[in-house]
């Protein structure tokens, strides 16, 4: 059965026009001026005073993580279920083996974890550690999976965290393999010095999970990474960046002509580390690393600039939610507060709002944040990330005159928390499109456990998109 969607207008992060796209087999077959119908049973969505967009693509998410002791709320069904109901059409999950596990077996793992997920994915492989097989199997990973992106972890020490010979030994081989390498960028060694003072010290609460983290640990962290990609011309990603001191750093590497790409995450463009102070505990449902920074100290100004000029290229999620119970687990210690929060569901129409409605960008830009880049840096583009003939049909119908307010009351996550509860929302999806089935609409999911597909990758071929004038503008700042 065919889907053709009338009269909306089309948005990609380089057009934007109205016009019918007809969609078959669970691709976009047409795109052009009053498309009729193929099939009699062919079902017609009205998309009039709509904005048809390209599905989002989460290039940051961790389902059904094991972490600090427990595992994360979200499986891959109901994560990519939550996803589906905010827009978010493909997720990029993670692999994370454990320090001295072989990477192939840590990918079955994810693998059959996955099995759930109702909408497509797929993966980066993390690097937790460097023995004589690590080069070796980083090459099956790119070359038979089809899994063309790494991960390192600058922090968490005794646990995932590499060290400075690891990760120079992880750029220098994915640059061979002309893979991605993303980043979380701490100094590790630093964070677990000041925690263990803050613990001896009795300063036990969840607010001092900010003072155990400050931004100069994430913007020295990120100057080094780079340094690291530099050496070997590795193509670097630096994930979740929260603060100037890291976009500082980005901004410096991009100017010398370095590939490198950052994102960054709706809760550190919109809260501030206020959250952290909540009473009766509540404050540890903000609990994530990199924590949630200052405001008025110029942190929200350089991200929401970055975003603007192109020297961040992205907005993820890094959705990674656990319970109020899962969180008590650190109520004597806030060290041992599992990090992380929901997502998913709620980062394009908080981008909508407080991106577009506010005047930061407009709405391609948006798109080119939350679908193309993503799918240009990691290799799914022109598959996913644009409405094209040929493309998936993963399509977001979004009605700018809407009104509402995120709550966990109305998520489809399990998380029971929502750290967006009581922001006001204009527009919402009505629905969204996975490869070619409509699988929400008007606020209700139709998801089958299962049919997302795993999406093996090519070294991409595609650089993300710097907006015109972006290095003058950072020059003359």
């Amino acid at each position: 059965m065919g889907l053709l969607i009338k009269n909306g207008e089309i948005v990609t992060a380089a057009d934007r026009f109205v016009a019918d796209v007809y969609c078959d087999g669970g691709t976009v077959a047409a795109i052009g001026a009053n498309l009729e119908k193929r099939g009699a049973k062919d079902e017609v969505l009205d998309a009039s005073a709509q904005l048809v967009l390209p599905g989002f693509i989460d290039p940051h998410v961790h389902m059904e993580l094991p972490f600090m002791g427990t595992v994360s709320a979200d499986d891959f069904e109901t994560g990519t279920a939550s996803g589906v109901a905010g827009g978010t059409t493909c997720i990029i999950d993670f692999c994370i083996p454990a320090r001295g596990e072989s990477l192939l077996k840590g990918l079955e793992t994810w693998r059959e974890r996955s099995r759930k997920a109702v909408a497509d994915y797929a993966f980066h492989m993390a690097i937790t550690g460097w023995s004589d097989r690590t080069a070796d199997e980083m090459r099956a990973v790119v070359q038979q999976h089809g899994i063309t992106s790494f991960k390192v972890f600058m922090a968490y020490k005794g646990a995932i965290m590499v060290d400075d010979g690891e990760l120079y030994q992880v750029m220098k081989q994915a640059a061979k393999l002309g893979a991605v390498v993303a980043v979380h960028a701490e100094n590790g060694d630093v964070v677990f010095n000041l925690q263990k003072e803050l613990v001896a010290a009795g300063q036990l609460g969840p607010e001092f999970h900010p003072v155990s983290r400050p931004s100069c640990v994430e913007g020295e962290a990120t100057e080094r990474a780079l340094m690291m990609a530099a050496l070997h011309g590795t193509r670097t990603y630096i994930v979740h960046m929260t603060c100037k001191e890291s976009v500082a750093a980005l901004e410096r590497a991009k100017l010398r002509g370095q590939k490198c790409y950052g994102e960054t995450c709706p809760q550190y463009l919109l809260l501030d580390d206020r959250v952290f102070v909540k009473p009766d505990f509540e404050g540890a449902a903000y609990v994530m690393s990199p924590p949630i920074r200052p405001p008025h100290i110029g942190h929200h100004d350089a991200l929401w600039t970055g975003l603007t000029t192109g020297m961040l290229d992205s907005v993820g999620t890094d959705h990674c939610p656990f319970t109020m119970e899962q969180k008590r687990m650190g109520k004597d210690n806030f060290t041992l507060i599992p990090n992380g929060a929901a997502g998913v569901e709620d980062r394009l129409q908080l981008l909508y709002t407080y991106g577009v409605c506010e005047g930061r960008f407009d709405v391609q830009k948006m798109v080119a944040l939350g679908a193309t880049n993503p799918a240009k840096i990691f290799g799914l583009y022109p598959r996913k990330g644009t409405i094209a003939v040929g493309g998936d049909a993963d399509i977001v119908l979004y009605d700018p005159s809407s009104r509402g307010t995120r709550s966990a009351k109305t998520h489809h996550s399990r998380a029971d928390r929502n750290i967006f509860e009581g922001f006001k929302v204009s527009g919402k999806p009505t629905h969204v499109i996975v490869g070619g089935r409509v699988r929400y609409r008007d606020g209700k999911l139709d998801v089958e456990r299962g049919a997302g597909r795993f999406i093996e990758r090519e070294v991409a071929r595609h650089s993300a998109p710097v907006a015109a004038g972006a290095a003058a503008d950072a020059r003359a700042r």
